[in-house]
């Protein structure tokens, strides 16, 4: 993959990463949206979340010129005493899947995340999604527990996993 390029989010990544973000949410169980977010929800709602420092991150994976993914940590939970703790999530276009960009988008985050006060990393995949669970154990994350039948969609039930990457932050 010598054309390709990770780096931070800018706002003109927003209009192609919500297309990619929608294809999950109506196509698939991977997301419990049931609903396609527009280009300025997502610019308002999701983008302005992340910041070029910190434990929030947007990272973008850029082929010739053009976003196939991209990757976030984002707050686990909204009460103080979670701040150490922050919810990876990854999304690929199609195509971009089995070639190394989900990797080199999380190594890149992970990395970024070294220098913040980040103790835990937690990602929740839906079941069955083995490419993001294999995916995510090479990545040293370690499974914590599945919850059975949390999300409803497409007229049935969906069990999460949940994993957890420790990090070894001074």
């Amino acid at each position: 993959m010598p054309d390709l390029l990770i780096r931070r989010g800018i706002p003109s990544d927003v209009p192609r990463l919500t297309g990619i973000y929608n294809e999950y949410v109506r196509d698939t169980p991977i997301t419990f949206d049931i609903a396609p977010w527009t280009i300025e929800e997502r610019r308002r709602d999701w983008f302005d979340l992340y910041a070029s420092t910190g434990r929030y991150q947007l990272f973008v994976a850029e082929e010739e010129g053009n976003p196939v993914g991209y990757a976030t940590s984002s707050p686990f939970r909204s009460k103080a005493a979670y701040d150490t703790t922050v919810e990876a999530t990854i999304y690929l276009a199609p195509g971009a899947g089995g070639r190394g960009v989900g990797r080199a988008l999380y190594e890149r985050l992970f990395e970024c995340l070294k220098a913040e006060d980040v103790r835990r990393i937690l990602a929740g995949i839906t079941l069955p999604n083995p490419a993001s669970e294999k995916l995510h154990r090479n990545l040293g994350f370690e499974p914590v527990g599945i919850f059975s039948e949390v999300g409803r969609k497409f007229d049935r039930y969906w069990d999460v996993i949940w994993l957890e990457k420790r990090m070894e932050n001074p």
